[in-house]
């Protein structure tokens, strides 16, 4: 007995419809889960980078030789934690990012200019208050010598600064040879004010920080997080150990 082959469906006009099946659209499912997976992870970048931690380069060699920063060399690449100061403040002997203020004179980074377009000055005024650094804006990384309270001033006999009239002891302190002799030029007697920062550079004589005429402390609103670790050179990877400040301060 024969058997009669199936005719194709007819749709209301008399075309010819075609059944779908579930092998029809496998290439467009997976595109459209490659995507939503790529904003999840794209979203996800976002909200680490602006609210928890980030990678900053080191350009400068203010933090040397602590953290390398140099025409030449490698220059280091720091994990900031920018989470911790959200539920404590920062201390003496911290290494913290900070947006350069207003006020300071900055004579290590080029200072790109805010934008002039009033679009673009919205959209960095939207970023700002979710935590990203605006367009125009210089980070510096020093570190907390004293904060809101202290009195600070250079120096003892032995070339230390002092905290609370108290010499403070610094082993990673460096004097790099280009700019002079290992000597730190003198200042103070300062009262930093509170919820202000003293901040300096580990390498004494080729740092701008809170020593220079006109600059002064910074305050603590303009921290935007801590250094923790040296990421990259791998050669260099380790954590970023603050000393203990002494109990007395």
């Amino acid at each position: 007995m024969s058997r009669k082959a199936s005719r194709p469906a007819l749709n209301e006009s008399g075309e010819v419809f075609r059944e779908s099946s579930e092998n029809d659209q496998p290439n467009r499912n997976s595109s459209g889960r490659a995507v939503r997976l790529l904003v999840v992870l794209a979203v996800l970048v976002v909200l680490i980078t602006v609210f928890v931690a980030r990678i900053y380069a080191i350009p400068s060699g203010s933090m040397e030789a602590t953290l390398h920063g140099c025409p030449g060399c490698n220059n280091d690449r720091v994990l900031v934690d920018k989470l911790s100061y959200r539920f404590s403040t920062p201390a003496p002997g911290d290494i913290v990012v900070f947006a350069v203020p207003g006020n300071w004179k900055n004579g290590e980074l080029p200072q790109s200019p805010a934008p002039s377009n009033p679009i673009a000055r919205s959209l960095g005024a939207i970023g700002a208050a979710f935590g990203m650094e605006p367009a125009g804006q210089t980070d510096f990384i020093k570190r907390v010598i004293a904060v809101g309270g202290q009195i600070v001033s250079c120096c003892d006999a032995r070339n230390r600064l002092r905290v609370n009239a108290e010499p403070v002891d610094e082993p990673f302190i460096h004097f790099d040879p280009e700019y002079g002799k290992a000597q730190q030029a003198p200042f103070g007697p300062v009262l930093v004010p509170p919820g202000q920062l003293w901040v300096m550079g580990d390498n004494r004589n080729d740092s701008v920080d809170s020593r220079a005429p006109g600059n002064g402390p910074i305050p603590v609103s303009s921290v935007i997080g801590k250094a923790r670790w040296i990421v990259l050179p791998f050669g260099r990877f380790r954590a970023i150990d603050a000393p203990a400040p002494p109990a007395d301060r």
